[in-house]
Order: structure tokens, then sequence, then C-alpha cells
């Protein structure tokens, strides 16, 4: 394999218009989209997965999210009767789901670098698992420091949410399609946040506010079960990147030989037999031993060098040195506190305001979850036809900012709901206008989410794993800051001057994604020699995926 030390992170040849690249192609007959990267010849390479292999691994990522995302959430709804039965002031509350965030982020750091080193599977399932349990703890909440002490634990158990689903999209998607599958998180993500007040309003009014939280630890335990039998390992320790593996000005590379036959510890790691077939024109072919399903059981994989841990503790930190990794988690994070902010205030404003019962509280809620579905669609499908367009429009030369032109319209339609909401609400407009703001605003946050991990997992693909830890910590430290100052905010602003500022805010943050497209290649290429001495570094130990 070669590197190209003067290559450009991101730039990738992705459509072979000519028809005369070597390499593994998406259509063998029509030889125009590029597979990258490159899979290799291993039926167990999650890239060579079938589609029903691949189906049913997106399938356990969204149960997953789902487990982990709906208790975050499900108390938004019915806000104010907690605060009136518990005696825990609304401002406590919020402050808890602060913490949350605050620790969904920090506790990528740790749970990250496992994932790397022994699976995936084996985090999500404890991920699971210790949320489920943790949870519990909320009914029985005697005081404020109880509150609050039970919401960091939650958000450290359900960290892995934030930052691992992205990685293991990227383990089983190639470049060309991955948008639709990130924008697939992406709906999980807010859907089962959207989804859980809708249902949490009609519990309290049936069985009581303690019993949202109980069905939400009965819907993880059976979630538990399911992917304990079903959700597969995604870590590959990958020998190839792309199709040439890199795209450069210069022809000048640097080979590494030693990279060139799998050494018997990758073997392992990759589950190759020591059976050669010997052919009759003299070639020799390795047969590869596929998986059993009770090999994919698994739940820790010890194959990788114990001191690789080491490597992967410190990886996410360094990465932060990048500014596709700054912009991302800014971006993302400018974007998800509006989420925060509606999910702080929906409760007060359709309570107070309008009257609304807990559970037509939560009945508005459809309303995002359809906005959210449409932005999908458009981030998604139309992200990645958009995506192809404009490599054929570039030579076949895909740059990773092409991307961010789809945040025109997000640009004007997040401030526009804000406006909306705060100010509509304020003056006590009809209530169709917050809902149908509460619609525009939840398909916005689904494209503030999709895109900068969609530009992120462009630009540094081969380290996406440990650079999405970094990414969400400065997301959620975004969500930390807003989770603990929404309730003091607009109790001393009012709902109208807080969201007139809140819509100014959301239109400077969003419109910084015009300096990544001026600059963001440059960023790349001034970063390059660091970057690939990591790639290197990775090859070598058998941490690429």
């Amino acid at each position: 394999m070669h590197i190209n030390p003067d290559a450009i992170p991101g730039t990738v040849h992705l459509v072979d218009q000519e028809g005369t690249m070597n390499s593994a192609h998406h259509d063998k007959n029509a030889k125009e989209i590029v597979l990258s990267p490159t899979p290799s010849d291993h039926p167990d390479d999650p890239l060579n997965w079938s589609p029903r292999r691949k189906y049913l691994a997106m399938f356990c990522m969204v149960v997953y999210t789902f487990a982990t995302g709906v208790p975050t959430a499900a108390i938004y709804s019915v806000l104010t009767p907690v605060s009136e039965q518990t005696g825990l002031s609304l401002s406590t509350l919020n402050e808890g789901t602060g913490y949350m965030f605050l620790f969904l982020g920090l506790g990528c750091l740790f749970w990250q670098p496992l994932a790397m080193q022994f699976g995936k599977r084996p985090v999500y399932l404890f991920s699971t698992f210790a949320t489920t349990l943790i949870i519990i703890w909320g009914p029985y909440t005697t005081g404020n420091g109880t509150w609050i002490a039970g919401k960091i634990l939650q958000g450290f158990f359900s960290a892995p949410i934030e930052s691992l689903c992205e990685a293991s999209v990227a383990d089983v998607w190639f470049e060309h399609d991955r948008g639709r599958w990130m924008s697939l998180y992406a709906v999980s993500l807010l859907v089962s946040n959207f989804l859980a007040p809708l249902i949490a309003g009609f519990i309290l009014e049936g069985q009581g506010w303690p019993w949202v939280i109980y069905w939400c630890s009965i819907f993880g335990a059976v979630s538990f079960v399911f992917l304990f039998f079903f959700m597969e390992e995604t870590n590959y320790s990958r020998k190839t990147i792309a199709a040439d593996d890199v795209i450069a000005d210069s022809s000048e590379s640097i080979e590494e030989d030693s990279l060139s036959e799998p050494s018997p510890k990758n073997e392992k790691m990759n589950h190759v037999t020591t059976t050669i077939v010997d052919m009759e024109d003299g070639v020799v072919t390795p047969i590869y031993e596929k998986k059993s399903f009770i090999g994919k059981l698994q739940l820790i994989d010890t194959s990788r060098p114990i001191e690789n841990l080491k490597i992967n503790f410190w990886r996410p930190i360094t990465m932060i040195r990048f500014p596709a990794v700054m912009w991302a988690g800014f971006f993302y994070g400018s974007n998800l506190v509006w989420f925060n902010v509606l999910n702080g205030t929906a409760s007060l404003i359709f309570t107070s305001q309008y009257g609304f019962s807990a559970s037509m509280t939560g009945v508005t809620y459809v309303a995002p979850i359809i906005g959210t579905f449409i932005a999908n669609a458009y981030t998604g499908v139309y992200g990645d036809k958009f995506k192809l367009k404009m490599a054929k429009k570039h030579g076949g030369v895909y740059e990773p900012e092409f991307r961010l032109w789809l945040t025109i319209p997000f640009l004007i339609l997040c401030p526009a709901s804000l406006i909306l909401w705060g100010v509509g609400a304020a003056h006590e407009i009809h209530w169709i206008g917050p809902v149908i703001a509460m619609g525009i605003l939840g398909g916005c946050v689904s494209i503030g989410c999709a895109i900068p991990v969609n530009y992120f997992m462009d630009c540094y693909r081969e380290m996406g794993g440990p650079g999405m830890a970094p990414v969400i910590l400065i997301r959620n430290l975004l969500s930390f800051a807003i989770g603990y100052g929404i309730t003091p905010w607009v109790t001393n602003m009012g709902l109208q001057n807080c969201f007139i500022t809140a819509a100014f805010i959301s239109l400077v943050c969003n419109a910084t994604f015009f300096i990544m497209v001026i600059y963001g290649k440059k960023c790349r290429d001034n970063t390059k020699s660091t970057y690939w001495g990591y790639v290197k570094e990775a090859i070598d130990k058998g941490m690429t995926h």
C-alpha cells in the first residue's frame, strides 16, 4: 500500500468518468463510481457484507439509539408536573439535563478508545445495559444533588450514542452512499428525542410520571436482549485507504512494503485461514473463513496489542488540532442547542401560555418528527446525489466542502423558526404557529447534525473513530451551557427578546460554513503531514477501521 504524503485528506477521486481507473467500482459494468475506501477481498470486511447484513447492522444502530436516546428526553413534555410533584424547580430539572449533555460529551473520551481497542459491540451492549439500570434512579430522587448525580451517570453511560454510531456507519458504507445512512442516524437520534415526550404525556396522565422512567427502562432491557443476539462487530483492521490511496498533485509516494502482506497478528484479526489454494496459472489465493453465528456473538476482541489502548486514549485529544474537527463540533453544537431550548421551553409554553395538558404537549412533538424526516431526505438521499453531481462537475474529484452548500436553506429557516416559536408564543398567536415552528426547527436541527458530521467524516474518514470524540465534546459543552442557562435566560429576558436574540445568534453561527467553504481545503492541506502520520501509525499497529 502507498501513502502519499502530498495528498490532501478528504480529496478523493469519486467518479471515474473515463472508466480507466484500476480500482473497485460500484457498478462493474458501468465503471463510474469508485469505491472509497477500497474494500478488501475478505467476506467479513463490513464493506463486503451483503445488503441484508448491512441493513441489519443499521437497524441495530437505530435500536441502540432509541434505547439510550428515549430516556434522555422522556420528561421534556412533563417537566412542569414533575416539578410540582417532586418540589424540584424547573431550573434544577434543566440543569440536570445540562450536566447530562456535558457527560454525554466527556464520556466519549472514555468509551470511544475502548470501542476502537476491544470492539464497538461490547461498548454498545454495556452502554444499553448500564443506561437501563441507572435511569431507575430518577423516580426515587430526593433532592437537587441526587437528581443531578443521576443525570451525570446517565450521560456518562449513554455517551456512545453521540460518537460511536457515526464510526459504525463509516465502517459499513462507502463514500458515495454514506450520507443517507449518516442521516438515518441523525433521524434516529432526533426522533427518539421527539417521540419520547409525545408518549410520556400519555403515560403521565395514565400511570404517573415515575412510569415514564420505568417504561424507558423496560424498553432498554428488551433492546439489550435484541442487540446481544443481532448486533455484529464492525471493527475491521483495514489496510486500504482509497483507489489510488489518495489524490495528490505530486506523483511521489512512500511505499510501505511491510504492509503489502498481512502479518499473522492481522490475519487473526481479520479471520484469515492459513489454507492456500494453488491455481492453475500459478496464482496463490488465501481461503477466508467466514464468521459463524456464535463467532458474531463474541463480546470482546482481544486481538489488538494492549499498548494500542494508550494511543487510542490520546489520539482523540490530538485530533482537536484539525480545523475541520473544531468547526464540525462548533456548528453541530451551536445548532443542537436550539433543540435543547425547544425541549426546555415546550412544557412552559404549551402548559402556561396555551393551557395544554401534558399529553397534548407531547402530541406537539409530531411536528418536529415530520420535519426531521423531510430534512433526512434532503441531507441523505438528495445529499448523496448532490455529492456525485459536484464530483462529476469537477472532473470526478470530490472535495468535502461541496457538501456544505446544502446549508443554504438552513441559514434562513433556523432563525425564522426561532422567532416564530418565541415571539409567536409571547404574543399568544394561534397554537398552530408554535407547532409549525417546532416542525421547521426539528428539520433544521437534523440538517445541523448531519452536515457537519458528514463533512468531518469526508475529511478524515481514516481517523473517524477517534476524531468524532472531540467533535461531540465541543458540541456538548455548548449543550451543557444552554441547558444550564435556558431557564434564567427566558425568565430574565422574556420569550420575545430571548428568541429574537437566539435567532441572530443562530444566523451568525450558521454563516460560519462560508469560512470552511473558502478555507477548508487549505486547512486540510496545511495539516496533511500530521494527519498522514496518524494514519500510518494506525495502519502499522492494526488500528484502522
